[in-house]
């Protein structure tokens, strides 16, 4: 409830707030009254509807939330659409509610994402986007990068009040903190979670940070988290839309850019279906000049290719800590420990040849000065 009141007052006084909370464990069908009851309290034009107004929907179950598609049919017979999403429990401790919910007013202002319509204890409101999610093999059609590279370049542009201090490294380090002192009661996680050396991750976590930095990567306000299931496009409108910012910060572009690209692998972390680095450099051209990729130069080509490629061990690092706290705290039905392994062993197998890359790159002369 801290945390839900902190998020209320970050945004403004015109957005209703309920203190309700809905079990995110619940069926649809156990749903539904929950929802109604939080609707009702919420927006007083319906207070006096009943149940039969509502339906109630599953739009997708994410990791660390459930989106709800909510229909109303108001007393003249017109239809309200709008996504109910529900907090993971314990999402807390990864995510920063009241970060997410000052940047989703200034990324709606800007034409991003769903508009914020209301807050309650564990959970918002938002418009409805008619549009299908993306699947990872979506991300690999040419003209389907292009757009958002395009898209990215613009949402990277959007300036959010507060810090701009980079976050990556203090949140992989915050993470770190909390994952290498876990206790387990599963006998089956216990096991795999003492296999784990933590020292040898804490060593590896230092030499890349000290790495990354020398390549001064610009900061902008990233999404953090821009997976296919957070696209979402309306191909009769042919419009792409980027959805759910609760890991969005302030951060390094290139680890923007690399944590998409790791997301080609999809949940299943298929790594052969990361891009190639042709594919890479037509979203690179459409990235940095979206009205004339291919005037872009093979410098600044190359100098985000070595960029997004540093980045992307960061990104495994991240999303593998990550993993381990929710296979502490999230009772969702997921194998995190085994997913900490398939994205820290990638992380070793990429390793030498990025490092390797990166290393080339600032020996060069011409850089010597930048990177001194």
């Amino acid at each position: 409830m801290e945390v839900a009141e902190g998020a209320r007052h970050s945004v403004t006084a015109k957005i209703p707030y309920s203190s309700l909370t809905v079990d995110h464990s619940l069926s649809t069908t156990h749903l539904k009254p929950r929802i109604v009851e939080l609707c009702k309290d919420l927006f007083n034009q319906w207070s006096n509807l009943d149940g039969s107004h509502f339906s109630v929907e599953t739009v997708s179950g994410g990791i660390t939330n459930l989106l709800l598609k909510v229909s109303v049919r108001e007393d003249d017979g017109k239809h309200e659409n709008m996504t109910v999403r529900l907090y993971g429990p314990n999402t807390e401790y990864v995510i920063n509610r009241e970060r997410e919910m000052q940047a989703i007013q200034h990324l709606s202002a800007a034409g991003f994402g769903a508009k914020l319509l209301a807050v309650f204890g564990n959970g918002m409101v938002q418009s409805f986007i008619d549009a299908r999610t993306l699947t990872p093999p979506d991300m690999k059609n040419p003209k389907l990068a292009a757009e958002i590279a395009k898209q990215l370049r613009k949402f990277h542009q959007v300036e959010i009040p507060g810090s701009k201090e980079p976050q990556v490294w203090n949140d992989v380090l915050k993470f770190f903190k909390k994952a290498s002192i876990l206790q387990f009661d599963d006998g089956e996680k216990k096991k795999k979670y003492e296999t784990i050396l933590f020292q040898e991750v804490h060593n590896e976590i230092i030499e890349l940070k000290e790495l990354t930095d020398r390549l001064n990567a610009p900061v902008v306000f990233a999404h953090n988290d821009l997976l296919s299931g957070n696209l979402m496009l309306n191909e009769d409108k042919e419009k792409l839309y980027f959805i759910d910012f609760e890991y969005g910060s302030y951060n390094y572009r290139g680890f923007d850019i690399g944590n998409h690209f790791n997301e080609y692998a999809g949940y299943d972390c298929d790594y052969s279906l990361y891009p190639s680095k042709d594919e890479q450099f037509h979203f690179f051209r459409h990235y940095l000049d979206s009205d004339q990729p291919n005037e872009v130069s093979d410098k600044d080509l190359e100098a985000l290719y070595v960029e997004t490629s540093s980045y992307m061990l960061a990104s495994h690092l991240y999303w593998a800590l990550w993993a381990l706290i929710q296979a502490k705290m999230s009772p969702i039905d997921f194998d995190y420990i085994s997913y900490f392994f398939l994205r820290y062993n990638e992380y070793k197998k990429q390793k030498e040849k990025v490092l390797s890359l990166a290393k080339s790159y600032l020996s060069k002369p011409e850089l010597g000065k930048r990177f001194m």
